[in-house]
């Protein structure tokens, strides 16, 4: 099967990448899908598992754990049926059938990414709001959102989303934010931050930092 069924691309695709399901809705996996390292149909868990595993820089015990929570999200993110549960965990999950699952937040949230997969760049301008000036560990400085910064957005946003958000949003946000803190952060400790510039490349480009491929194989021939 396609990896991009008729119908479900967004209209239009930076020069070099592969069409992205709308019913994506994940930017990071939208970032791997568009650059060539994972389908954008099925994904054996094995495969998405040690891509995150490989991004997140960890090593030995530190990223079996990393794998292994990858895994218990990815194994729900089409449904939490049994059958749904079991066809995940043996054929993998479906990339472009995660919008309406039990993950999605329907846009809301930070709300950069909306239903239709459409970037809302003004909403990034909005995260930035929440962030400070933050020292590279090159020696530059740049402007981020540490975790403790990233909490106070996401509080934010269930405020914002008012009776729309649903008591599980709070969970689901655990596992977006600080996990993109965990693998695109910079830094170490209570100072790793998540770069402004780099949030907007990953939503609006759809491309990861090349700190970051580096750690990757070589995306399959044809999709570079």
């Amino acid at each position: 099967m396609s990896d991009n069924p008729i119908g479900t691309a967004p209209p239009t695709t930076p020069a070099g990448q592969i069409p992205v399901s709308p019913n994506n809705p994940c930017p990071f996996l939208r970032a791997l899908v568009a650059n060539g390292y994972v389908s954008g149909h099925d994904v054996p868990l094995e495969k998405l598992t040690e891509m995150i595993g490989l991004a997140s820089g960890e090593t030995g015990s530190a990223q079996k754990s990393v794998r292994l929570k990858t895994w218990m999200v990815a194994v729900i993110a089409n449904g939490l049926g049994p059958l749904r549960v079991l066809k995940s965990a043996t054929s993998g999950a479906v990339l472009d059938e995660l919008r309406n699952g039990p993950l999605d937040k329907h846009g809301g949230g930070s709300r950069i990414l909306d239903a239709g997969a459409k970037v809302h760049e003004e909403q990034i301008d909005r995260l930035a709001t929440f962030g400070k000036d933050c020292k590279d560990p090159s020696g530059g400085i740049e402007l981020g959102l540490t975790a403790k910064e990233i909490d106070a957005f996401m509080a934010a946003n269930i405020k914002r989303d008012g009776d729309a958000a649903h008591w599980y949003y709070p969970i689901l946000m655990k596992g977006e934010w600080p996990v993109l803190l965990k693998i695109l952060g910079k830094g170490e400790g209570e100072a790793r931050y998540l770069s402004v510039a780099e949030v907007r490349t990953l939503f609006v480009e759809r491309r990861l930092p090349e700190r970051i491929t580096a750690r990757l194989p070589k995306p399959s021939a044809g999709r570079t």
